[in-house]
């Protein structure tokens, strides 16, 4: 059963003033996720309290964290490598 996504405000907002181009790329992206949230270059944050893992989309970094209860992909943050870990 694939998983839903559930967007934290802040990566909603930056997936929505991308150019159309990359947009495409990371709703593909975040849909490849919804079928398989582990995928092989997935990579867990270490620090994080909970399972957090994130994967590369281009120049980007998509962090999110899975909830197996409720079936949800929640996606925490969207950004450049530069920016998404501060």
């Amino acid at each position: 059963m694939p998983f839903s996504p559930v967007f934290e405000r802040s990566a909603g907002k930056f997936i929505k003033k991308l150019d159309p181009a990359s947009k495409e790329r990371m709703e593909k992206a975040i849909k490849q996720l919804c079928v398989n949230p582990f995928p092989s270059d997935a990579v867990r944050i270490q620090g994080e309290k909970e399972k957090v893992f994130r994967i590369r989309v281009g120049d980007f970094r998509v962090l999110y964290a899975v909830i197996h209860q409720s079936n949800e992909l929640i996606i925490l943050k969207v950004d450049k490598r530069s920016r998404i870990y501060d």
